[in-house]
């Protein structure tokens, strides 16, 4: 996994739109990049709004949120959409990204095994540099703690 002080792996992959992205847009601005598992499952909907509902917050700080996970554009689009979030969801379907900053991982769920995301959050500097990360993330104050970290 990407550790504090490591450059952020740079990206390009499909947003919520089906447009190209590139992490190194971003340059310049403090980033969030947050990794889930599912759109539309429990946790994860309330991650997004929370981070929805401190997006002003984030701003004020120069921070700009961005999510990832191996769900595709169209499901992207849909959780986006119902939920109004105003920040950019990535696709990785092919779980490059997730595999490049080291979260796809063994998970257990009642005593079943299987892969899947690591719910982590990373806060990378203007110069694209990791300078936080969460890991194991819980959902239930997460977003305010990143809020109080920056």
């Amino acid at each position: 996994m990407i550790t504090v002080g490591e450059a952020a792996p740079d990206f390009i992959a499909a947003d919520d739109t089906g447009a190209e992205f590139a992490l190194s847009s971003l340059r310049g601005s403090r980033v969030i990049l947050y990794f889930y598992p599912k759109d539309n499952t429990r946790g994860c909907t309330q991650e997004a709004c929370d981070f929805r509902d401190l997006t002003p917050a984030l701003a004020e700080k120069d921070a700009v949120v961005v999510g990832v996970s191996t769900d595709g554009v169209k499901s992207h689009r849909n959780f986006k959409t119902w939920y109004s979030l105003p920040f950019t969801l990535v696709a990785d379907p092919d779980r490059d990204i997730v595999n490049r900053y080291g979260l796809w991982v063994e998970k257990k769920n009642y005593g079943r095994s299987y892969m899947g995301v690591a719910r982590t959050m990373f806060v990378i500097d203007e110069e694209g540099v990791v300078e936080r990360v969460f890991e194991n993330v819980k959902v239930k104050g997460h977003a305010n703690a990143v809020l109080e970290s920056l």
